[in-house]
């Protein structure tokens, strides 16, 4: 597998509504294993296919032993409110709060194409909210009160 350079601000495909995934070939899947390998590399919690130059509707989360494998995803649901600290690889040491939904349903394909269902709280549903964000071509900051420089980031995403 392989790890991919990281893009950051201002990149404009940081910025791009990204496309949708047509079809699930062996491109995918090699997209999907060298996401995960990046997301393990930068020890974040999610990236979406725009953080490495990809305009390709895909995420992944992993929060602990939890995979989440997005092709497509879309919030079907939001229920509550939570607010917390938010950062990004894509916007190196910076953080800011920003309040999300505190519990949402998301569908998707999984990588063999068939359409999952997930449904996160806390910080999965914050962490999903995020990552769907950036295929819209949003980022926390547009979201984000309180930013601030920090030297020591875990990064959401």
């Amino acid at each position: 597998m392989a790890v991919y350079q990281i893009v950051t601000i201002p990149n404009d495909v940081l910025r791009a509504k990204a496309q949708p995934v047509k079809k699930i070939n062996s491109g995918v899947i090699r997209l999907l294993n060298n996401m995960r390998d990046t997301l393990k590399a930068f020890d974040g919690v999610g990236i979406a296919a725009p953080q490495i130059g990809v305009s390709k509707r895909i995420i992944i989360v992993e929060i602990g032993d939890e995979l989440i494998e997005l092709i497509n995803p879309e919030i079907i649901s939001r229920e509550g409110e939570q607010t917390g600290s938010e950062g990004c690889l894509s916007i190196p040491d910076t953080v800011g709060m920003v309040t999300r939904a505190n519990r949402v349903t998301v569908k998707g394909l999984n990588r063999e194409g068939e359409e999952v269902i997930y449904e996160g709280e806390k910080l999965i549903a914050r962490a999903l909210q995020h990552e769907i964000d950036h295929l819209d071509g949003v980022l926390f900051i547009d979201r984000a009160s309180e930013l601030r420089k920090s030297n020591n980031l875990r990064s959401s995403s």
